[in-house]
């Protein structure tokens, strides 16, 4: 198969001096157990040392009972992309862990970035190239790109991400891969696709919700394909995220066990499962029609959304409940699976929406039964590149909700401009 199917001939899957000091404590054996087909073993990967074939016999797919039935459109993308969020979440909650101050970085926007947000770009990419089926060219729209680590002073982070990402695919055993510090750089800079209305199109958010993340609370992977400018399945590792619904009042659980994956497919309804590949049960957003009795989710930090205009909506709806605030596209997932009735948010004037942030979320929920729109009641579009042309912010909930809503949202807006607006 041309480079094109697996794409890694630039990221130098190699050992040399250079390289994390992995190599030198793991043997030989480790680095060489995974037995591809011969049909997917490219050329520059059957001359390399640490990767071995066995024609007779199939690679191992340990998370192909995670996916839905096999008659299901995209049902050999979405175990793929299930297989990509679950091992980026392992490498996740392992430094989320033990964060280091080593580990942690500013993105010329201020926001911080840590190794696992470039860790966890590296291995979902990695997944879907040996995983999903083959395509003309692999296209990945993602958050990260390698600037920051290339700069002086960034060789310290670069090797804690590229010993963080070999021991998580050593320790998995699904592939016999090893990244050198350069492999690394270019894996990162896979995510570099412009998106747009033609072709297929891979969206990641490596970690939505990064602050949460580096707090300990709400974070997800979330991950989404974009075909012919639709969006037809999303997926959202949340690894904090109770199994069982959250309180209204404080996010706290119901349950005991914590870690969903929330997925979706265009036409096929929505499903969570554990993390840990319980079986997949169907959600669907809430029932209720009566704003009082709804309660609305936003985002936990107020730099994030305007929370006087959410507060005013809230009010016109009579909703008694005060908002969840959590992290992340966690509350696309809660929402879908009916722990809360409306989310809402709209970022201060000036930002643009990231089509990452969007849309794994946005098709989990409207599987789920529910309805996203912008602020004027537009679906949103994701065939643009990488940003969201939208009209002031975003809205979500079941059908019911949905009118009483978007007349509240645009009368909460026509007053706050007007509030502002010169004399």
């Amino acid at each position: 198969m041309a480079a094109a199917r697996v794409g890694l001939a630039s990221h130098a899957l190699h050992a040399s001096s250079s390289s994390s000091t992995l190599v030198r404590r793991l043997p030989h054996s480790r680095l060489a157990l995974l037995l591809y087909p011969p049909r997917i073993l490219p050329t520059y990967l059957r001359s390399c040392p640490y990767v071995s074939a066995a024609p007779a016999r199939p690679r191992p797919r340990r998370l192909r009972a995670m996916s839905q039935s096999a008659g299901t459109p995209y049902a050999a993308e979405l175990a793929a992309a299930k297989k990509a969020v679950a091992l980026a979440a392992r490498l996740c909650q392992s430094v989320q862990q033990n964060i280091l101050q080593a580990g942690v970085q500013s993105k010329p926007d201020k926001s911080p970035v840590t190794v696992a947000d470039y860790g966890s770009q590296i291995l979902v990419s990695l997944v879907l190239k040996m995983e999903a089926p083959p395509s003309d060219s692999f296209s990945l729209v993602a958050e990260e790109d390698s600037e920051e680590l290339r700069k002086d002073g960034a060789e310290e982070i670069l090797e804690n991400i590229t010993e963080l990402v070999n021991e998580t695919i050593v320790d998995d055993g699904s592939y016999s891969i090893f990244f050198s510090k350069e492999g690394i750089l270019a894996a990162i800079d896979d995510g570099k696709s412009e998106g747009g209305p033609s072709g297929r199109h891979w969206v990641l958010d490596p970690i939505d919700g990064t602050k949460g993340f580096l707090r300990g609370d709400q974070y997800a992977i979330a991950l989404a394909l974009i075909d012919e400018g639709k969006v037809v399945l999303g997926v959202l590792a949340c690894p904090n995220l109770p199994l069982g619904s959250i309180g209204n009042l404080n996010g706290s659980s119901s349950g005991d066990q914590v870690g969903a994956l929330f997925s979706a497919t265009i036409g096929c309804g929505a499903e969570v499962e554990s993390l840990q590949g319980s079986p997949p049960q169907k959600i669907s957003v809430c029932s209720i029609d009566n704003s009082v009795n709804a309660s609305f989710f936003e985002s936990y930090e107020a730099a994030h959304s305007m929370q006087d205009l959410t507060s005013s909506i809230a009010e016109k709806l009579g909703v008694q409940a005060p908002p969840v605030r959590i992290d992340s596209q966690a509350k696309y997932g809660a929402l879908a699976r009916g722990d809360g009735a409306i989310y809402l948010r709209f970022p201060h004037t000036g930002y643009r929406e990231k089509i990452w942030d969007h849309a794994a979320g946005s098709i989990v929920v409207t599987e789920a039964g529910g309805v996203v729109t912008d602020a004027s009641g537009n679906d949103l579009d994701f065939s643009k590149g990488r940003f969201l042309d939208l009209d002031t912010g975003i809205i979500a909930t079941n059908k019911q909700l949905m009118p009483s809503l978007l007349k509240a949202v645009q009368e909460a807006i026509k007053e706050k401009n007007q509030a502002t607006s010169p004399l």
